[in-house]
């Protein structure tokens, strides 16, 4: 059976036609779909046995809360859903004064092994559909009961290890008969799989591009982000320079400021000389700290430094606020604490 969310408004209009349906049902079906509803018998619009056959012809995926975290600091909100297979990922919702902010996950798990995340400490288990990815938004929503104005794929797992899925779930939500968040206010964040960065290029969408680079050396990149193996920093710079060439689209590079790791003088040096006379902006992340990791957060006076050097150098940085810190707000502690309990049962 085919998960009916996972369907553009084309696709649905040709299964209807399929069903000897008229095509205007579909603008019908999908409006249902991205209002969040959990059963075909919702759509009061449909006659009963459309709905019947709905049904026995598609997927309805409906998304169940298995955690939730509310930040008594700021109000970030931690969801980790439960998917219908049994599986776990987690989003987060997050408050600004432009409007609400989430950060969605686009794999269970993640196989790109980087030292300072708990996404992928058990490896990846499996992608999402489309569909799947498009529910943590809709069911955000309609818990919290507030509107979503951004996006940022930046939750567990590599957005371009599931390349196919992710990019139809960015037209989806784009839609401008379903949710129609504009792709401007779109964020794709990616440990630097290069080929996948440059076919993303050809699809000429507004969105904004974010390389988690995390350093500017392949000795240091390597020992921390396994993927830099398959595509060393100069192959990666490679890539952004022709997504920027292609699309014009500032790339945006996050930088995980780790203790005598990433933070050291020199490296803020080769950071400007590595983007300097190409639009970027640097964004300085304070290291979450995950237990299994040796990784420890730098210093915030090192941090201002960092910054510091590499604007003198011409190179825009900035710093991450954290949000959430009463709860688990970075990557995959949610959901890594469900898999030990269930292990320790």
């Amino acid at each position: 059976m085919t998960e009916i969310k996972s369907l553009t408004i084309e696709e649905l209009k040709a299964a209807l036609a399929d069903m000897g349906e008229k095509p205007f049902r579909a603008g019908q079906i999908f409006k249902w779909l991205h209002g969040g509803v959990e059963s075909f018998e919702e759509m009061s619009n449909l006659s009963k046995d459309l709905r019947q056959r709905l049904a026995g012809r598609f997927i309805l995926t409906v998304p169940t809360v298995a955690r939730k975290q509310v930040s008594k600091v700021d109000g970030t909100v931690k969801y980790l859903w439960r998917l219908r297979d049994g599986d776990c990922v987690e989003s987060v919702l997050m408050h600004y004064e432009h409007g609400i902010s989430v950060c969605v996950s686009t794999q269970v798990g993640c196989r790109m092994g980087c030292k300072f995340c708990a996404s992928g400490l058990n490896g990846k288990k499996r992608d999402l559909s489309a569909g799947e990815i498009l529910d943590e938004i809709l069911f955000m929503q309609k818990d919290s009961g507030e509107k979503v104005s951004s996006i940022v794929l930046m939750g567990t797992g590599e957005p371009l290890d599931n390349y196919d899925n992710v990019l139809k779930f960015l037209h989806l939500v784009s839609c401008p008969e379903g949710i129609n968040i504009g792709q401007r206010h779109i964020s794709l964040s990616t440990s630097g799989i290069a080929d996948k960065i440059e076919a993303l290029a050809e699809e000429k969408l507004q969105i904004t591009l974010s390389v988690s680079l995390h350093a500017p050396d392949d000795e240091t990149r390597s020992s921390i982000m396994p993927v830099n193996n398959a595509y060393p920093v100069e192959r990666l710079m490679q890539a952004c320079r022709y997504y920027f060439d292609t699309t014009g689209r500032r790339i945006s590079y996050e930088y995980m400021m780790a203790r005598n790791k990433t933070d050291r003088p020199w490296q803020a040096e080769q950071l400007a000389k590595l983007l300097r006379g190409r639009p970027a902006h640097v964004n300085l992340i304070p290291l979450n700290e995950v237990a299994e990791s040796p990784l420890r957060p730098s210093r915030p006076e090192t941090v201002r430094r960092f910054q510091q050097a590499l604007e003198k150098r011409g190179v825009t940085a900035t710093v991450r606020r954290k949000l959430g810190p009463d709860i688990d707000a970075a990557c995959g502690q949610l959901r890594r604490r469900e898999l030990q309990e269930k292990t320790a049962l």
